[in-house]
Parts: C-alpha cells; structure tokens; sequence
C-alpha cells in the first residue's frame, strides 16, 4: 500500500486510542478524536491536566490505533510532538476541517494540539481472504 492509498484508509476514522506511558513505566490509553495529515500525522487535542499530555511531553514515543469497520485496523508507532507558530496553524487546519467544533474549543484553559509523526505503520484488513496485512517504516 502507498502513503496516499494509506492516507484514504486512515481518513475513515474520526477517533483512534493514542498508548502512551506514565513515570513509572505502566500504560496508558485514551480514546480521542483524530485527524490525519497527507504525510501520516495524526493530530489530536487534549488538555495539558491530562495524564496522556504530561506522559507524551516526557516521554514523546507512542502508539495509535485506529479503525473504522469490521475487522480493518491501522497501528502506527511515533514519536508526539507539540506544534508551535505556523505549523501549530497548519495542523490546527487540518484537525478544523475533521472536526468544526475545534475552534470552540480553543477557549479551554490549557488545550493543546499534539501531532504523532509516524514511524512504523501496519495496515490491517481481515474482512477480506487472504487477510491483507502491510507494514510501511519511515525514517528519524
């Protein structure tokens, strides 16, 4: 699977589980809402209060989940990241478009965008025989 036929998979879902983990060491997920750029990026918002913000500002690396139907799953592994200036405009863009009611939300105290740029992603479809199963890595 290419990076754009990858992309049109990924923008089927509006919600995916970012894993990140806590100081001492145990996992954490979240259910949040997403968008996904051209390049893979998913974008999410959170709080700064959130267990999710201060394990991703500590310790960036981090796991997604995503799908949409049946058994049709996307897992990407990346390193998070918080955006600042105009490339904090651009994702901000591109969550808006997913998501329009993310502008009422920029009001909140301490709401944040975070991007999780991929580095290891598998694409996963069991509803078809053979399963299609693909993996795409990306450099540091």
């Amino acid at each position: 699977m290419d990076k754009t036929s990858l992309y049109s998979v990924m923008t089927l879902s509006r919600y995916g589980v970012v894993s990140s983990i806590a100081n001492d060491g145990t996992p954490q997920s979240a259910l949040v809402g997403i968008a996904v750029t051209p390049e893979l990026e998913i974008v999410f918002d959170t709080l700064k209060t959130t267990r999710k913000y201060a394990n991703l500002v500590a310790r960036p690396s981090c796991s997604f989940v995503l799908w949409w139907s049946g058994e049709q799953t996307v897992q990407c592994e990346g390193i998070a990241i918080e955006p600042q200036g105009d490339a904090l405009d651009r994702y901000r863009e591109v969550y808006f478009a997913v998501w329009p009611d993310g502008p009422a939300r920029l009001n909140w105290p301490g709401l944040v965008h975070l991007v999780v740029r991929p580095r290891w992603i598998r694409s996963s479809d069991y509803d078809q025989s053979p399963a299609r199963i693909e993996e795409m890595s990306f450099p540091v």
